[in-house]
């Protein structure tokens, strides 16, 4: 297993220049999935590494419930370093797990209000508040979800561009959006090193739903409009989970993206490209990364297995 065991805990690294070129040369989409997915598998691999580590460094501590030949030399030569580095992952195992509870408790709290605010309306798909502040964003739930407004935002807008903000809404919530932001903001947790993926994610799903609702509309200097409009006077949407018209991602870029012409849709950009070159060390990466995790979880499962006794 040898130094492999760390691998996954640095490796997120790369995500740094790949997060910046793929949500300026990708399509948002196609952006959206890759570093969602990337950020998804580097997280999950590095705190599989913690865990493997955890165990030899708990192991070695006195009275604790494992097997005795969990401690064995043999156990301990596994993993480089042992004593120093099964200690500090405990700690830091921990401190991942309550970041990342805090997390779903506060998307899951945030919704429960959202819910709780809309009791007493329809179950329609829009939901208009009566709030002098003005929000719009979509609020997932059931099948469809509903695009949550308030009456101060629709009167800040005509109707074409009350218009667009449906529909950027929609694209969100048929798009299941927030699902994407969940991943990247328990990765960010896991892994600090994953960040710039978190805010890389959290402008392409805004650019993603910018791009369909333009293309339903089929104005895109009007969803340019609204955009800045709403970012004007919008606080935004109550939470990073949950995706709004006016959250997340420099405003200016994203209408000046819109003032442009529509991104080209590319499956796979060529290799020797600026962004071919980032998606391939992206996937390159987080293929590594698993690999090296699978590595290091079946190696210490032999060496455990072989060392407790029958």
């Amino acid at each position: 297993m040898g130094v492999f065991v760390f691998l996954p805990l640095v490796l997120p690294l790369t995500a740094w220049p790949v997060a910046r070129l793929a949500e300026q040369h990708l399509h948002p989409r196609t952006a959206t999935w890759l570093l969602s997915v990337a950020a998804g598998v580097l997280a999950l691999c590095s705190t599989v590494c913690l865990a493997l580590l955890m165990v030899v460094g708990t192991a070695q501590l006195p009275g604790n419930p494992l097997p005795d030949g969990w401690s064995d030399e043999e156990v301990r030569d596994a993993v480089p370093c042992d004593e120093v580095a099964g200690t500090a992952a405990i700690p830091a195992l921990f401190v991942v797990m309550a970041a990342c509870s805090r997390v779903l408790w506060r998307h899951h709290r945030v919704r429960r209000r959202a819910e709780e605010a809309l009791a007493g309306l329809p179950r329609k798909s829009v939901a208009v508040l009566p709030d002098e502040v003005p929000y719009a964003y979509a609020l997932p739930g059931g099948r469809r979800g509903r695009v949550v407004v308030s009456t101060a935002m629709l009167a800040t807008l005509n109707g074409p561009q009350r218009r667009a903000l449906f529909a950027h809404e929609r694209v969100h919530l048929t798009a299941h959006h927030h699902r994407f932001l969940l991943v990247v903001q328990l990765a960010a947790q896991a892994n600090r090193f994953l960040r710039p993926l978190c805010t890389a994610v959290s402008y392409t799903v805004e650019r993603w739903a910018d791009e369909e609702a333009a293309a339903r509309l089929g104005s895109r200097r009007v969803m340019a409009q609204t955009i800045g409009r709403g970012a004007l006077v919008s606080r935004g949407a109550p939470a990073a989970t949950l995706a709004g018209v006016a959250s997340a991602g420099p405003v200016p870029r994203r209408v000046a993206a819109l003032l442009g012409p529509p991104p080209a849709v590319r499956a796979w950009p060529p290799v020797f490209t600026a962004v071919g070159l980032a998606v391939w060390t992206a996937a390159a990466g987080t293929m590594v990364s698993a690999l090296s995790s699978a590595n290091s979880a079946v190696t210490l499962f032999l060496v455990l297995n072989a060392a407790t006794p029958l």
